[in-house]
């Protein structure tokens, strides 16, 4: 790709030089095994639970609690990059990665398994942030796309492969293989970060603000639970647990917006929504996060509820999906740079509404071919959208802001995400529970025609949310480097 030459490109004045290719391999590798982590263990979690003996609800804690510290510590990570080098930000995260792995692995308790899964989770959420800033401190704004469209891959390619590699291994194998085969992938990654690995951005000593964390924390921390709790079945947004998390949620992230404004200098500068484009990338982005996510929720469970496909299927249903939006991200990355983001957004929102819209009509004795393309071009559309419009977004911003700009980005779309299947599922269920309201001994199929209805009535909501993002799509014009406001 063009970021990927060997040209010698120096960040900063009073910095050394250097190569993009080696920067940017190291840290895809890092980011490559970190987001790969968030996915495959969903396989293993009834496995885990008979080994432990532990209750399914306890279980989810390795999947909920790791999205609660994503959500919690990305926001404290502007602080982060500008307060540590590059080079310890990466060692430190793939140190933590790689003894997370390590104590999950050989856990003999399943309390122990979670902290080895929450340790892995820091790691990840510093280094996601870490990867779009240094993208966005030595890569030319000419050829960012490309960049961020390598990002798109590894962020797609690794989820979508999770599943399906997690399942074949847990079939044949312990579910603690999941663990040791990254961990020689981590340390690799490692010792090849602390050989080659130099600084690429400027170091300050900013004060951390003490509030603000306990704020953020509390605010971006009870409104990812709040919204996971109630988007799993288990629990909905009456349940008195769940409300008061999202109660205290808006509140104290209402506080923080506050008290960011009068700090001289913030924890999370929300200045960058000052500038236009940034505001409408992201917006838009956070609307196609809510869509696909939900969707990668509630059409496994329409497939295997109402079109009666087993869970393997399921699955290799939507894999090539997954794995062609991964190649698809470099692509739209090049096209970016070369046309900018008005040729892409706007096609691509178009055909993100067009997909939703077809699986609307797609009811019980459908052949599977069909539901294999629709979700083929909705993950085509993504990858059409997500890169562009996140890469134009933070091209808009001066320098001084692209970690409070990369810090906002990647939380909201982790807040988005859980907001999206949280709503999607809920829409599912009550329209379930109205579908059956009326008949008093429902047969299984009242509950298949139930499933269909509901499921129907939540990808019209995605619906929706497409038709928004068309209309913000209309609104983005490519954008420059501004100054400081």
């Amino acid at each position: 790709m063009d970021v990927g030459h060997t040209e010698e490109i120096s960040a900063k004045k009073d910095m050394p030089e250097i190569k993009v290719v080696p920067l940017l391999a190291v840290l895809l590798s890092g980011a490559f095994v970190a987001i790969l982590n968030e996915t495959i263990l969903n396989v293993a979690l009834n496995a885990i639970t008979v080994d432990f003996n532990v209750a399914y609800s306890t279980v989810q804690w390795l999947v909920t609690g790791y999205m609660l510290i994503i959500g919690t510590l990305i926001p404290i990570s502007a602080y982060f990059m500008q307060r540590f080098t590059t080079r310890q930000l990466f060692i430190t995260a793939m140190s933590l990665f790689t003894l997370g792995t390590i104590i999950a692995g050989f856990s003999p308790a399943f309390s122990i398994l979670l902290v080895g899964r929450l340790v892995q989770a820091v790691a990840t959420a510093i280094m996601i942030p870490l990867l779009t800033n240094v993208i966005l401190s030595v890569i030319p704004i000419e050829r960012r796309g490309a960049a961020m469209g390598m990002v798109g891959l590894v962020i797609m390619f690794a989820p979508a492969i999770g599943p399906t590699v997690s399942g074949l291994i847990v079939e044949s194998l312990s579910w603690r293989w999941l663990f040791f085969i990254v961990t020689p992938i981590a340390i690799f990654s490692l010792l090849f970060g602390m050989k080659i690995l130099k600084n690429v951005t400027e170091v300050s000593k900013p004060t951390l603000d003490i509030l603000s964390f306990i704020l953020s924390t509390l605010g971006f921390g009870g409104i990812v639970y709040g919204f996971s709790a109630a988007g799993k079945g288990d629990a909905s947004f009456t349940d008195p647990v769940v409300f008061t998390c999202l109660i205290v949620g808006f509140i104290s992230l209402g506080l923080f917006s506050w008290r960011q404004l009068r700090l001289e200098k913030p924890m999370l500068d929300i200045r960058v929504f000052r500038y236009p484009m940034f505001l409408v990338g992201l917006l838009l982005v956070m609307l196609v996060m809510m869509t696909m996510f939900a969707m990668m929720l509630v059409l496994p469970l329409y497939m295997q509820g109402a079109l009666a496909l087993s869970a393997v299927t399921a699955g290799l249903i939507m894999l090539p999906g997954g794995l062609i939006n991964g190649a698809m991200s470099p692509i739209m990355g090049r096209l970016f740079d070369k046309f900018g983001p008005r040729p892409i957004l706007i096609p691509g929102t178009i055909l993100l509404a067009i997909s939703v819209f077809t699986f609307r009509y797609t009811t019980p004795g459908v052949p599977v071919w069909i539901i294999v393309l629709q979700h083929t071009f909705l993950m085509i559309s993504v990858a059409m959208i997500m890169m562009p419009a996140q890469t134009n977004g933070l091209n808009q911003l001066p320098t001084k802001l692209y970690p409070h700009g990369t810090a906002i980005a990647n939380t909201l779309m982790q807040v988005s995400g859980a907001i999206g299947a949280a709503l999607f599922i809920a829409v599912m269920e009550n329209g379930q529970q109205n579908f059956l309201a009326d008949i008093a001994n429902p047969t299984d199929a009242d509950t298949i025609d139930a499933m269909t209805y509901g499921s129907q009535l939540s990808f019209s909501t995605g619906l929706y949310f497409a038709c928004a993002a068309v209309i913000l799509a209309l609104l983005v014009r490519r954008s420059k480097q501004s100054e400081l406001k």
